[in-house]
């Protein structure tokens, strides 16, 4: 699966794997990100094969409901967003994509209600 040029630029890690796991294709970010782990080597690999047992069985379960799962984690001082996201194809649960944004300190905060 090749992803669009705008992906390979994007401030942001994508990887995207397949509904039965297998990363289909990583961008640039995913790339250097990943990168003691193999970085695009990884593409064809197996999700699971990729993370812990805790994150694997948590994966397993989303690829089994093709729903989603947000969080933010920190590491070496920085902070992310996750979000691993499912796609369709005709419809379809294909398969996830997780993004990874690097959220910048302090992150602001807009409420859009309507004032009362």
């Amino acid at each position: 699966m090749d992803l669009p040029d705008w992906a390979e630029t994007l401030p942001a890690a994508i990887t995207v794997c397949d509904a039965d796991g297998r990363i289909l294709a990583m961008n640039a970010r995913a790339d250097t990100t990943f990168q003691a782990s193999g970085g695009r080597s990884l593409v064809g690999a197996d999700l699971m094969d990729c993370h812990p047992e805790r994150a694997g069985r948590l994966l397993a379960e989303l690829l089994a409901t093709g729903r989603a799962n947000l969080y933010t984690v920190e590491k070496n001082g920085r902070r992310k967003l996750v979000a691993q996201l499912p796609w369709t194809r005709d419809g379809a649960f294909a398969g996830l994509v997780e993004l990874s944004i690097e959220l910048p300190d302090p992150l602001p905060h807009h409420r859009r209600d309507p004032s009362t």
